[in-house]
């Protein structure tokens, strides 16, 4: 599949991030170039920084488009209701900003574009600095959302039974036959997101959530009673909802479940 694919799947590792590292380096590599042009005035020696300045920004927008793709990937697959949804969307934006203003930072400097330069105009020079500050803060969030938000993190996921692709909107109540063994759903009842498993034939409804990075529980492995956190390891009873196993330390919400007539009804209360 070529979404597998472009999120790297197969080789078991995300493209996106082995790929930002080409334009990060090739982008700040040209800014050297520029401050190098500016320091140095002997045109003798300062002639050779202004053409590989140029040189390396043009291949630092080529990587960045390239990196794009197999990002846009990763972007599509992170919940709406997932709390890294808004970082994820202003790293994207921050991301296509910065490649913008590079893309206009070399149309001026080939217009003005002179072989025997020897030092960088000062428009293009402040737009390379601008573009570094954005892509620092975009850099930031990439990390937030690795590190404190858990996208592109898994190494807890199943590996049989059926896992959420999207939240169902219900008042709390849904079909026995919606859940075959193994399975779960992810469930929002009244702005609560509950995940709701069935294993050896129980149901059990507990919040997605984990308390210690927010992974969801819904996509994790079941062990007895217990739930790991796809994240981090993190284990859960999902009658109780107590710690079993960290890194997390609160326990999670356990929800009452009614089996009747075919229907599975979900009480959702606010106590632990």
């Amino acid at each position: 599949m070529l979404k597998d694919f472009l999120q790297g799947k197969p080789l078991g590792h995300p493209l996106h991030t082995m790929l930002v590292h080409l334009p990060i380096g090739l982008f700040l590599l040209s800014f050297i170039f520029d401050v190098a042009s500016k320091l140095i005035y002997t045109p003798q020696r300062s002639a050779g920084f202004v053409m590989p300045a140029y040189y390396t920004m043009s291949m630092g927008v080529f990587f960045a488009l390239v990196a794009a793709v197999p990002g846009f990937a990763d972007y599509t697959s992170i919940r709406r209701d997932h709390p890294a949804r808004k970082t994820a969307t202003w790293h994207m934006l921050l991301n296509l900003g910065v490649v913008v203003l590079y893309i206009v930072n070399l149309a001026i400097r080939q217009r003005t574009h002179d072989p025997f330069e020897t030092e960088v105009g000062r428009t293009p020079f402040v737009l390379s600095i601008i573009a570094l500050a954005m892509l620092s803060v975009s850099g930031y969030l990439g990390g937030k959302m690795v590190y404190d938000e858990g996208v592109g993190v898994g190494r807890h996921r199943r590996k049989k039974g059926r896992t959420p692709r999207e939240t169902i909107v219900t008042d709390g109540t849904i079909s026995e036959g919606d859940l075959g063994e193994g399975d779960s759903l992810r469930l929002d009842i009244n702005g609560t997101i509950v995940a709701v498993a069935k294993v050896d034939g129980t149901i059990y409804a507990f919040q997605d959530f984990c308390t210690h990075r927010f992974g969801p529980l819904s996509e994790g492995s079941f062990e007895g009673t217990n739930v790991r956190c796809p994240w981090h390891g993190s284990c859960f009873d999902m009658h109780s909802g107590k710690v079993v196993e960290g890194p997390a330390k609160t326990d999670i919400r356990a929800f009452a479940v009614e089996v009747r007539d075919g229907q599975v009804r979900i009480r959702v209360t606010d106590e632990v």
